[in-house]
């Protein structure tokens, strides 16, 4: 999680939730990893709340992801108390077969899965001089490999029921980098690659996929924030976000940022560019022109790899 705040609205934009439909879970199944406590919580408490059946995952080790515990089953049993449908699961994202008996565990008691939330993560930060790495390993691990077995677990059902919403999540540490957080943020920028391929192998069958990079205070940032800071941005001003990109009405490929009750989208854009004749095809020409390359003015979204290639190989005839 990184320490980066979100932008100060000068001007926010406020809205009237009345005059919206309520978004409702009635029917659907909802697998929630690292739910035992901050983010996966709140996400899978407002997910049966608004009636969701759950799978609450976390196999309740520490914040650097060592240990074993019962976070999963207390969350259940709250979940329970409040009238809503749950159960535990205390699989390890890493371990393949874990993941998929706990999609197993689903089909079985309810028979399907609508919704994946990808929230599962550890901490071993260290700058990368001093960073060991199997420090490296375990944080790209559950963060990456991770969100993708889980991923490939539910990928199979959803393409059968042809309906299904996988969010990833992110954070500011992979998409702008955050001093001493290079297994996190190499990680959680895989993440995003993933959705990148996943939305477009989904497309077909109404498989949305997503990231959310959350600005959340959880034990994951309580020793990295001031307090006022950390009041500032409870768990449960991101989970809306998380509910808006599980639902029917969800968009895909979208990397949507939630904290501190603001909301906003990343977007990678691409400029517009050069085009070199083959004889200043240099690394010369490239220094001379980088204030024109580096230009974003114009600049636009990229959707799919081949977009790109269609764009250099059009530039390249016209010139």
């Amino acid at each position: 999680m990184s320490t980066v705040l979100a932008p100060v609205l000068l001007n926010p934009v406020k809205f009237s939730e009345q005059r919206m439909n309520k978004i409702s879970y009635e029917g659907r199944v909802a697998i929630v990893t690292g739910a035992g406590a901050g983010l996966g919580r709140s996400h899978a408490m407002a997910l049966a709340a608004r009636g969701a059946n759950v799978v609450v995952n976390d196999p309740g080790g520490a914040r650097d992801g060592t240990g074993t515990g019962t976070a999963a089953q207390r969350v259940v049993d709250e979940i329970q108390a409040a009238g809503g449908v749950a159960i535990a699961n205390t699989a390890s994202v890493v371990n393949e077969g874990q993941v998929a008996d706990m999609v197993t565990q689903a089909m079985n008691e309810w028979g399907r899965v609508d919704i994946l939330v990808n929230n599962a993560g550890i901490l071993r930060d260290k700058s990368f001089a001093k960073m060991e790495l199997e420090d490296w390993r375990a944080v790209v691990d559950v963060h990456l490999n991770g969100s993708a077995y889980c991923a490939h677990a539910v990928w199979p059902v959803m393409r059968q029921q042809g309906y299904g919403r996988i969010v990833m999540t992110t954070s500011t540490s992979g998409i702008y980098g955050n001093f001493g957080q290079a297994n996190y943020g190499a990680a959680k920028f895989g993440v995003v690659g993933l959705m990148n391929v996943l939305c477009i192998e989904g497309r077909k069958y109404n498989i949305q996929v997503n990231c959310l990079a959350p600005s959340a205070a959880t034990r994951m940032t309580q020793d990295v924030m001031p307090e006022a800071v950390f009041e500032a941005l409870a768990p449960e001003y991101v989970t809306p976000a998380v509910l808006y990109l599980a639902s029917e009405q969800a968009p895909t490929r979208k990397i949507l940022l939630a904290g501190a009750g603001c909301y906003t989208v990343a977007k990678l854009i691409e400029a517009p560019g050069v085009y070199l004749e083959e004889s200043q095809r240099t690394p010369e020409a490239i220094a001379a022109n980088f204030t024109q390359i580096d230009d974003i003015e114009n600049g636009r979204e990229i959707q799919e790899g081949n977009e790109h290639i269609e764009k250099i190989v059009t530039m390249a005839s016209e010139s």
